[in-house]
This record gives C-alpha cells, structure tokens and sequence, in this order.
C-alpha cells in the first residue's frame, strides 16, 4: 500500500525549497538575521495557516475528481496546482491593484516590492467585494450539496432529510442566497451596497455559468456514445471554487505580512499540501471509507461563506475560520469511526 510520504513528498520539498526562499527574502530585505527569520517564521505560519483552511478544500476536489476523466484528473492535479499557486496567489492580488489603482501589471509589481503597505493597502479596498463573491459562490455549492433528490447518506439526519425534501422546489437554494445577499445588503453603509450586490450577483452567475457548462458538456460526451464523466466542465468549477476558498486565504494573510512574494511563497507551500491531500483522498477511495467525511467539508463551507458574509460588516479573525471549519470535518471524521465500528459489530 502506499504511504502518507509517497503523497506528501513533493509538498516536503516545496516546504524546504520555499522556506529557504523566504529566508533568503527576508536576508534581502532586511540584511540581518533576524530579518531573515522573521520572514522564515511568517512564511511557515502562512503555510500553516492555508493548509488549516482547505481542509474541506481538498476533500471536495477529490468528491469531484473520483468522476471526472483519468485524464481530466491529471491536467487538474497539474494544470490546476499552477494556475492555484501562481493564478489566485500572485496574480490575483496584482490584478486587484491593477484595477483599483489604474496602474500597469508592471507598476503593480513594483509597488509590492518597494511600497508593501501601500500596496497592502489598495487589496483591502477590495475586501468588500471579493468576500461578497466568495461567499455566494460557496454558499451556493453547500446548498446544491445539501438541497438534493439524490443524496442518499445523510449526517445529521433531522435537517438533511428535511433539505432533500425541499429539493423539488425550484430555485429554492437561489432563493436562499439571494434572501441573505438582501440580508447583508440591508445593513450595510449606503455607498458600499451597491458593491456589495455587484459582486454577490456575479458570484451567483459565475456558479450558475460553471453548472450550465458543466452539464453541456457532459450531455455532449453523452450524446456521442460515452460515459458523461466529468471533463472541462468539471475543470472549470473546481477552478472556480479553489478560487473562493482561496480568496480567505489570500486576504487574511495581509494581517500577517504586506509582502506578496512571501505571500505567495506561504500559500504556495499550503497549495501543495492541499494537492497532496486531494490525490490521496482519490486514490485510497477515503471518502468511501468515511461516510460523513463530505458531509462535513460541506458544513465547513457553508460557515465559510457565512464567515465572508459576516466579515463585511466586522472583522472575523483566520483562526477562527480555521477552527471552525476543521472542527466540522473533525467531528465528521469521528462520526465516520464510530459508525464503521458499529457496522463490524
């Protein structure tokens, strides 16, 4: 069988490879030791800090993987690790200042390299809409998860069973977030409303976009003789959805550091656990091994959307982010136990 090192190898040697970088960064910026240390510490609390947030990540990548083409699975698990370090951890962040500053991709890499707190600055200016975006997207994924005729296992049996129920009403689950996007709307300042709805808004057609295409284009396999498993479509949503957990990630760890190389040098290394985790998930079948494991990342993600919500109007800490979504699928994994142990006796 193999072993937790065989996955996890790969992501041992971007920790070492990008905890020396950062060290070397700090020596740069600093010229001292303890400035080196500084950024080394930072940088391990950033990977630290990534990998405790995707958690319910990884475990709804490989929930989509185990159905998606073999070779679909392989241009995620390569294509896609990029286009998560280097597409959500750097150019992201530079795209935001990009835009809310009118200055070129250029100018924007000079300002995060000699001008960090401004630079850290103009991102939070953004804070607003990525987290109303964000959190439709992700709200929308737990409540398809849930709101659904064909889930069969259900964790907390009272609620889900009720939820399932509710699956024959149309649009119900858009009903929901939209009912909490007015919520949130309603309450907050005058001149940061109509932001707030721009961006919720785009976060529920972007899901609903990624739905249609996904479908599409399994109805297409379907329709010339082969097995409708996921292909590009299903592609794009896991894209999408690393996007809105990473954006979190991304945020929060301006509260750490206002440097974007050590930035993406820190969730970078969190990246690559997370890729870790997903293809051992897929190839030891563990998700099938543990009933409610799923159940659990999806509660995760329907307190992370609420979370990003929330933060519009108060600042919640990461930490709390991260206990809270580890502890759902913490507790699931021990329910999982438990039952297995049940049906052995």
């Amino acid at each position: 069988m193999t072993t937790a090192f065989h996955y996890f190898r790969w992501a041992f040697i971007v920790t070492a490879a990008g905890l020396a970088l950062a060290f070397w960064l700090g020596w740069g910026y600093d010229h001292r030791l303890s400035g080196a240390i500084s950024f080394f510490l930072i940088g391990a609390v950033l990977a630290i800090l990534e990998i405790s947030l995707s958690f319910d990540n990884a475990i709804v990548n490989a929930n989509k993987l185990k159905e998606m083409d073999p070779v679909w699975q392989r241009r995620f698990l390569t294509w896609g690790i990029l286009i998560a370090v280097f597409g959500m951890r750097v150019i992201f962040p530079l795209l935001i200042v990009v835009i809310a500053a009118g200055i070129g991709p250029w100018d924007a890499i000079h300002l995060a390299a000699t001008r960090p707190d401004e630079y850290a600055r103009i991102i939070s200016g953004a804070d607003l809409s990525i987290a109303a975006f964000g959190g439709t997207f992700l709200m929308m994924v737990a409540l398809n998860y849930f709101i659904d005729e064909g889930k069969e296992v259900d964790w907390i049996r009272t609620l889900e069973c009720q939820l399932r129920r509710c699956a024959s009403i149309r649009g119900l689950e858009i009903a929901f977030v939209l009912a909490v996007v007015m919520l949130f709307a309603a309450v907050l300042p005058g001149q940061e409303t109509a932001r707030f709805l721009f961006a919720a808004v785009g976060g529920l057609l972007t899901f609903l976009a990624v739905e249609v295409l996904g479908h599409v284009l399994d109805a297409r396999q379907a329709a010339v003789g082969m097995a409708a498993r996921g292909g590009l479509g299903a592609f794009l949503y896991l894209e999408v959805l690393d996007a809105s957990f990473s954006f979190d990630g991304v945020i929060g760890a301006f509260a750490l550091t206002h440097n974007l190389f050590l930035i993406a040098i820190g969730l970078g290394i969190g990246a690559m656990y997370v890729r870790s985790m997903t293809v051992m998930l897929v190839e030891r079948k563990t998700l099938s091994q543990f009933r409610y494991l799923e159940h659990g990342a999806f509660y995760s993600i329907l307190v992370l959307s609420l979370i990003m919500f929330a933060q519009t109007l108060w600042h919640i800490p990461e930490l709390v982010t991260g206990v809270l979504g580890s502890g759902f699928i913490g507790v699931a994994l021990v329910s999982s136990i438990l039952y297995n142990r049940r049906q052995s006796a």
